[in-house]
């Protein structure tokens, strides 16, 4: 685990201009028109809750890029975890546990008291 690897992953999370959790979806309304286009929402979960919010048309690509953004930032701090634990189990297994010296099977002699 290269520090350069890191910060790589560090540098690319930042460079990420716009970031929108959810997911991007196209839907008819029933008794409408298709001239009347598809319609867009956005869906996301928060505090146990469904949120969802209408896209309006010229909106659309900008959302479609945020959405991205946030799919990229988790796959590259997902990246970056397993980095850092693989680094930290690299690291906890070279340490040592202190070991007690060995015990003797033979019975301690009392010193005289002189």
């Amino acid at each position: 685990m290269k520090p350069s690897d890191k910060t790589r992953l560090l540098q690319a999370i930042a460079a990420i201009p716009a970031m929108e959790p959810g997911k991007l979806s196209t839907f008819a309304i029933p008794g409408r028109s298709a001239a009347a286009g598809p319609y867009h929402k956005l869906q996301h979960w928060r505090d146990g809750k469904n949120h969802t919010r209408h896209v309006p048309p010229g909106e659309l690509a900008a959302v479609q890029a945020a959405v991205d953004g946030y799919d990229q930032y988790q796959r590259l701090t997902r990246q970056y975890a397993d980095l850092v634990i693989a680094e930290t189990r690299q690291q906890l297994a070279g340490v040592k546990k202190k070991t007690r010296p060995p015990t003797s099977s033979l019975p301690k002699m009392r010193k005289s008291r002189s």
